[in-house]
């Protein structure tokens, strides 16, 4: 008979799985060094998670946050620049920083032909797309929400890119602050 799954040391796997590959990059990523650095067998791993891909978008589930509450009570332009600015500062430093340094990887990753995380990729981007443009809808100067949130979270995630590649902290968060305002002006 199976043992029960322990869904503390899961969780904990988790968040780990998301620090390590921050740290040592996903084109390498291979379940027995990543074992070793959670102090943890391979065997175990995949025992929790199946597959090192179903590891990777499981753990990246966890960082994701709540985008549909982020976005559902925006009353007006200023409230939702004030909130996207916000979301931007959470994403560009600590846990936040981390999170986002993970998934631009499986973005990239997700563009290979046949690529595991494809489907991953399309459900966070539409999701963070459908989520902001639910936002926008309440808004009566934009005419094509899908349109604008297309273009915020396409070019915020460019920037964001941009940042983590160059480290200009200042032009980076220029960018984006000019982006979100011309966006929803």
């Amino acid at each position: 008979m199976a043992r029960p799954l322990d869904h503390a040391k899961r969780a904990e796997l988790l968040a780990a799985v998301v620090r390590y590959i921050a740290d040592h990059g996903l084109a390498e990523l291979s379940l027995r060094p990543l074992a070793a650095a959670l102090g943890t067998s391979s065997r175990m791993l995949i025992y929790y998670f199946t597959t090192k891909e179903e590891l990777l978008v499981q753990a990246l589930a966890t960082q994701r946050p709540d985008l549909a509450a982020l976005f559902s009570d925006v009353a007006d332009a200023t409230e939702l620049r004030a909130q996207l600015w916000e979301f931007w500062q959470a994403n560009t430093s600590g846990e936040g920083r981390t999170s986002v340094r993970v998934m631009l990887q499986v973005l990239g990753a997700s563009c290979a032909s046949h690529s595991p995380y494809a489907d991953y990729a399309k459900t966070a981007i539409a999701t963070f797309i459908d989520s902001l443009a639910d936002g926008l809808r309440g808004l009566p100067a934009i005419e094509d929400p899908e349109l604008v949130a297309t273009l915020l979270v396409s070019g915020l995630r460019g920037i964001l890119q941009d940042r983590l590649i160059t480290g200009d902290v200042d032009r980076t968060d220029r960018a984006a602050r000019l982006l979100i305002d011309q966006a929803l002006r």
